[in-house]
């Protein structure tokens, strides 16, 4: 089990609060897109308002057009309705001009155009009122209520802004208000279809993890017939399966542990014996030398037997260590160890390119060779006597995406028992005495580099192709 625990994620890493926080966002995002026509519109209303008084002074100045000037008192109260510095009605090529007692001369002038109806110029001019410095001057211009006449309003255009800052401060307390009840009513659904059975699922993988012989930890699942409850269904069943195929290993574990044991002391045993058949071998007595070397080959078989069961027990599932290798030479390395190098009497081809390099591990790769070829050389040495021009090759062949490294030999090839239960460990065998390892351990190593080994019909002799896949090439 990983020295690395899995925990359940905090109240502030979860699900939950992604969930919150993501809808939260979601909504103050169409918000923003609903605030920017709102906030024009409000500018455009506040802009017409101001207008309706400047519409007024014009009256004013209509029904009275042969009087010199106006009333101080009239005048004022009209600029104080207005908020405004001046007022300034044209009509007929002619201008009249209502202002305060003192004259306001405005640094920068910012034009406000109440007859524009862009929204998109809306919307800019309400951004830029917004975000604008103090001591700007608005000049509101807008059409008369006769034909041909226009009226404009010169007034200070901090009332416009504080009054769009607090329009906007209300805008943003509703959109908080309305985020957070929607957030909070789609949690309280969601979490209860989703969020809830997702941790259930996640806590019960957990805990099954850290005790998958507890038969109690197997998930019950639920009646859904959505995705979760698929979900639930199928990882109860896994689990089953799990726990009952961890007991069966237990079991297996027991019994290896056992035969281990048994087969140590049995290899014990028979070592004892042979040095006693040695012993006997070297007395005179014309029996005991005719039954000797029979009792000497025996025993040699029997602890070959049981040394190999010993290292397949002891094999691991080591991940392959990928590394540059030289082909050619590792077979001619994996000749030399099935003592097919030099063989008096069975001819070795190499026909690996020189120049061929793989990314696999050297020593696994290596292994799985050497079984290959000991395999072909036991099987040519068993009938020899019936054969001429012995010889086992290997070859190298590309299709398409994939490398296939070929061991061959011109030999009688494999019996039906054998072909049957080729890569079964303790039933492949071939030859009497024959512990049937070498070929699931290949195999095992072939699967690790992401190929196959499997037996080619030929029609003659046998053909064990290696298939790996033609990334593992280098050169």
């Amino acid at each position: 089990m990983s020295a690395l625990r899995t925990v359940m994620p905090g109240r502030f890493s979860g699900l939950s609060i992604k969930l919150i926080v993501t809808i939260i966002a979601v909504i103050l995002a169409v918000e923003v897109v609903v605030y920017l026509p709102s906030v024009a519109s409000f500018r455009a209303s506040w802009l017409a308002d101001r207008m309706r008084v400047g519409m007024v002074a014009a009256r004013v100045l209509d029904a009275v057009p042969d009087v010199p000037a106006l009333p101080r008192s009239l005048t004022d109260r009209l600029l104080t309705s207005a908020g405004a510095n001046a007022i300034v009605y044209r009509r007929d090529g002619q201008s009249q001009l209502i202002e305060l007692a003192e004259p306001v001369m405005p640094d920068r002038v910012v034009t406000a155009d109440i007859r524009e109806t862009n929204p998109a110029t809306l919307i800019l001019g309400a951004l830029d009122t917004l975000f604008a410095g103090p001591g700007r001057t608005l000049r509101i211009v807008g059409e008369g209520d006769v034909d041909e006449s226009s009226v404009e309003i010169l007034m200070p255009e901090r009332p416009l802004r504080q009054d769009l800052l607090a329009y906007s401060s209300d805008i943003v307390l509703v959109s908080f208000v309305i985020a957070a009840l929607t957030a909070v009513a789609l949690y309280l659904m969601v979490s209860r279809l989703f969020i809830h059975p997702v941790r259930r699922l996640t806590t019960n993988m957990l805990a099954f993890r850290q005790a998958p012989e507890n038969a109690s930890l197997i998930l019950t699942p639920s009646l859904r017939r959505d995705e979760i409850g698929i979900a639930e269904r199928e990882l109860a069943a896994m689990e089953e399966d799990l726990f009952s195929m961890l007991r069966q290993r237990q079991h297996l574990a027991d019994l290896g542990l056992a035969v281990a044991k048994i087969n140590h002391d049995l290899r014990n045993t028979l070592t004892s014996a042979q040095l006693l058949s040695d012993q006997v071998a070297t007395l005179d007595d014309p029996k005991v030398q005719r039954l000797a070397p029979r009792l000497v080959t025996t025993l040699d078989k029997a602890i070959g037997f049981a040394q190999s069961v010993l290292d397949y027990g002891r094999e691991s599932a080591s991940r392959p260590v990928l590394a540059p290798v030289a082909l050619r030479g590792l077979i001619e390395d994996a000749a030399f160890d099935a003592r097919l190098a030099g063989h008096p009497t069975i001819s070795f081809h190499n026909q690996a390119p020189e120049a061929l390099r793989l990314n696999v591990d050297q020593v696994q790769l290596g292994r799985l060779l050497v079984n290959l070829l000991k395999n072909a050389r036991e099987a040519l040495e068993a009938a020899g006597g019936n054969m001429q021009a012995l010889q086992v090759s290997v070859s190298v062949e590309e299709r398409a995406d994939l490398l296939v490294i070929a061991v061959s030999d011109n030999g009688p090839g494999l019996p039906p028992r054998a072909r049957d239960n080729l890569f079964v460990a303790f039933e492949g065998s071939a030859r009497a005495g024959g512990t049937g390892l070498g070929l699931p351990i290949a195999r095992e190593i072939a699967e690790a580099h992401g190929g196959r080994l499997v037996l080619a019909e030929t029609g003659q002799g046998t053909r064990f192709e290696l298939i790996l896949p033609a990334a593992l090439r280098l050169s």
